[in-house]
């Protein structure tokens, strides 16, 4: 089975520091560059999505925008 399934191939540019830094971490811990990059941008997501979260719940709390109740949703949905 091929390893490289549901894989997307990128080509980044990375400024020169950033990349001794890739390089140096991913020797010391015998890592891919690629996989650390990967897990790099997985916790970085994740603190977007957080932030994300933050910035919906204020804009909530300050009546910026309007919730909808779950019975509305599941009654336009069929549910």
């Amino acid at each position: 089975m091929n390893k490289y399934v549901n894989v997307t191939k990128m080509s980044i540019t990375l400024n020169n520091a950033v990349a001794e830094e890739l390089t140096s971490i991913a020797e010391e811990l015998s890592e891919k560059k690629s996989h650390l990059i990967e897990k790099a941008l997985m916790y970085y997501f994740d603190a977007l999505d957080e932030s994300l979260a933050d910035k919906r719940l204020k804009e909530l709390e300050n009546a910026k925008v309007k919730s909808i109740p779950a019975d509305e949703v599941w009654k336009e949905l069929g549910l």
